[in-house]
C-alpha cells in the first residue's frame, strides 16, 4: 500500500493528446506543430501539481484494464501519485482527451470521458467501505472534484453524508460542463473554481469582471468561489468579502491544464496555512508559470 494520501482527487484520469502550433489558428487551419500524449484529465492534472508541492494525492477514477490503462497507471505511479483506489474495469476502455492549441489559445477540444461516466458511483467505493471513509466515519480531508462526473453523481456527492466532513473543492471540466456544478450552489458546501465563462454559464448571465462573477456565485449559493479571467484580474469571494489579484503577464505557450494548475496551487497554499490573499496570488503565479511553459507538464 502507498503512503496515506494528503488529499483525494476525484474525476478524470486519462490520456491527453494535445496538438500545439506556434501559429495563430482558426477553424480549418492546417499548420505544422507538435503532437504529444501525456497523462491528463482534471483530477490527474490537479494531482500532478499537488505532487510538485510535496503532497501525496490519491486518485479516485475509472481506468480501463487495457494497455493504455496499464501504461497510464505506471506513469502516474512514477510521478508519485497514489493509484491504489482506482476502479478498473475490463469492459471500459481508458478515457482520452484531445485538443488543438495555437498561439491564440485553445482552438478546439473533445473529452472522451465515457468510461468515467459509465463507472459512476463505483469510483467512490473506497469512501464507503472503510478504506478511506464510511457513513460512520466520513472522510475529513480535502477533496478535489471535477465536473467530468455525471450530473447525477455530482448531485449525490453534493448532499451525501459521506462528504459531510470533507473540504470539497470543485471545478468544471470545461465551460460546456459548468452546469453540472449547479448542485453545489444548492447545497452551499463547496469551494468552486471556475473561469469567467464557466461562471456565466452557471449564473445564466454575462459579467464584465471576475469580481462580478465571484459575487454572483456567492449570491446564488456557493460557499466560496474563485474566478479567473485569463490575464485579467482574478477574484475570490466568500461570506467574509472579496479578494482580487492580477496574474503575471507572460507569453502563452499552452493553455490546457492552466485552470487545474491554479486550483492545485491554491489548495496547496491553503494546506500550508497561507493567508487567503497570498494563496490567491501564489496560485496565479503558478498558473502563469505553467502557461508560459516554464513548468513541465
Amino acid at each position: 500500500m502507498s503512503k496515506t494520501p494528503d488529499i483525494l482527487c476525484i474525476g478524470s484520469v486519462l490520456w491527453d493528446v494535445i496538438g500545439r502550433s506556434k501559429s495563430s489558428m482558426h477553424q480549418g487551419s492546417d499548420v505544422p506543430g507538435r503532437i504529444t500524449q501525456l497523462p491528463g484529465g482534471v483530477a490527474m492534472n490537479i494531482a500532478m501539481t499537488l505532487r510538485r508541492y510535496d503532497l501525496h494525492p490519491a486518485l479516485l477514477s475509472a481506468v480501463g484494464r487495457d494497455a493504455d490503462g496499464d501504461q497510464l497507471i505506471l506513469e502516474a505511479g512514477e510521478l508519485g501519485l497514489i493509484c491504489d483506489y482506482l476502479y478498473r474495469s475490463a469492459d471500459l476502455p481508458t478515457d482520452r482527451y484531445m485538443a488543438v492549441e495555437g498561439t491564440n489559445g485553445l482552438i478546439a477540444a473533445i473529452a472522451d470521458a465515457h468510461s468515467l461516466e459509465a463507472a459512476g458511483a463505483k469510483i467512490l467505493t473506497p469512501l464507503q467501505d472503510g478504506t478511506l471513509g464510511s457513513i460512520e466515519a466520513p472522510y475529513q480531508g480535502m477533496i478535489a472534484l471535477d465536473g467530468n462526473l455525471t450530473l447525477s453523481l455530482l448531485s449525490k456527492i453534493a448532499s451525501d453524508p459521506l462528504f459531510a466532513r470533507a473540504d470539497l473543492r470543485v471545478a468544471p471540466a470545461s465551460p460546456g460542463k459548468a452546469e453540472r456544478l449547479r448542485p453545489f450552489l444548492d447545497q452551499s458546501r463547496a469551494t468552486l473554481y471556475v473561469n469567467i465563462e464557466e461562471a456565466q454559464t452557471l449564473c445564466h448571465q454575462t459579467f464584465e469582471t471576475a469580481n462580478d462573477a465571484a459575487n454572483a456565485l456567492i449570491q446564488r449559493g456557493a460557499a466560496r468561489a474563485l474566478v479567473t479571467d485569463g490575464g485579467k484580474c482574478a477574484a475570490e469571494a466568500d461570506a467574509t468579502g472579496l479578494r482580487q489579484a492580477k496574474p503575471p503577464q507572460v507569453l502563452v505557450a499552452r493553455v490546457t491544464g492552466a485552470g487545474d494548475t491554479f486550483m492545485a496551487a491554491h489548495m496547496s497554499a491553503e494546506l500550508r496555512g497561507d493567508a487567503p490573499q497570498f494563496a490567491l496570488e501564489q496560485a496565479l503565479q503558478a498558473a502563469a508559470r505553467y502557461v508560459s511553459g516554464e513548468t513541465a507538464h
